[in-house]
């Protein structure tokens, strides 16, 4: 017997899998539903508990934590037809770790107090390969309360966790850091660029601009895939693109200048347009090599980020 709540846990892709394995792993009973049977049978190999749909896997454990691609998905997984809110009784909750907009994030909850269901937002940050360690960060909203009951399972997936206020207030954060990262990515491919054009090492190049005032957490990790070719960052033009349109929304509501981020939208969409939404969102940095004819490949480099 154990004192640790249950958990549903209800979308297995690149960052949900590790976060539902985590949890796992810190000893907490699990149960999982996603569309992708494969993605359910890897949890299952690991002690989870498969489901038919969300509604029984939130009747089974009594809480449920969703990583869903959208708000739309969100929506329909929460209060749709077989959604945990046909399965979470009242007194359950429902932590969000998607990426949302505010207003999303506070209608989704608006949805589920309706029912008597208390709700976190808890997006995190950091990428997937610190996610596979238990070591990324999650930005969590909601009551301070609630936020204390709960610590201990979000601990168990996020090595930091910061309560930023209310319901809403994780989902600025959020757009914000992501902003801030694809900023960084088409700063640090540019600046690869004319390293190379520059008859630079390139891999020096990196090594230098690492350790120095110009590095990002973006530059260390994304731009080790791009010297490598495989831009292998489990995260998507659509994804990406999604986040900022979130940011000019809310530049717009709150009346912040989105100068820099609005040219580096439209910096994406000329990617998306070029690769497709599925493709990585570091391909981003293919845009400069096809149009100077130049490639970024340098040795050494990984294909996929270790923790």
């Amino acid at each position: 017997m154990t004192d640790k709540p249950d958990y549903a846990f209800i979308g297995l892709g690149h960052l949900g899998h590790h976060l539902a394995a985590r949890l796992l792993a810190a000893g907490y009973a699990v149960f999982v539903h996603d569309r992708d049977r494969e993605a359910v049978a890897r949890l299952v190999d690991k002690g989870a508990v498969a489901c038919a749909g969300p509604a029984e896997a939130a009747k089974s454990a009594g809480n449920a934590i969703t990583c869903l691609p959208s708000p739309a998905v969100s929506e329909a997984v929460l209060a749709g037809p077989g959604g945990l809110l046909d399965g979470l009784s009242a007194g359950g909750t429902w932590i969000e770790m998607s990426t949302n907009g505010r207003d999303e994030m506070l209608r989704l909850a608006g949805l589920a107090a309706e029912r008597g269901v208390a709700v976190l937002e808890c997006p995190v940050t950091g990428g997937v390969h610190l996610a596979a360690e238990g070591r990324i960060t999650a930005l969590v909203g909601g009551d301070a309360a609630l936020y204390d009951s709960h610590a201990p399972a979000i601990t168990a997936m996020c090595h930091k966790h910061f309560l930023m206020g209310p319901l809403g207030a994780a989902a600025v954060i959020k757009v914000i850091t992501n902003m801030l990262a694809f900023i960084h990515l088409v700063a640090a491919g540019e600046a690869l660029m004319l390293a190379r054009r520059g008859g630079l090492d390139l891999a020096q190049a990196y090594h230098a601009i690492a350790a120095s005032s110009g590095t990002s957490f973006v530059h260390e990790t994304e731009g080790q895939l791009v010297l490598n070719g495989s831009y292998d960052i489990g995260f998507t033009m659509d994804l990406a693109l999604k986040d900022l349109g979130f940011a000019r929304a809310m530049a717009a509501e709150f009346g912040a200048p989105f100068d820099l981020a609005a040219r580096v939208e439209a910096i994406f969409e000329n990617g998306r347009a070029a690769y497709g939404g599925e493709a990585w969102s570091t391909m981003i940095v293919k845009l400069l090599e096809d149009e100077t004819g130049t490639d970024l490949r340098a040795p050494g480099f990984p294909a996929r980020l270790q923790a």
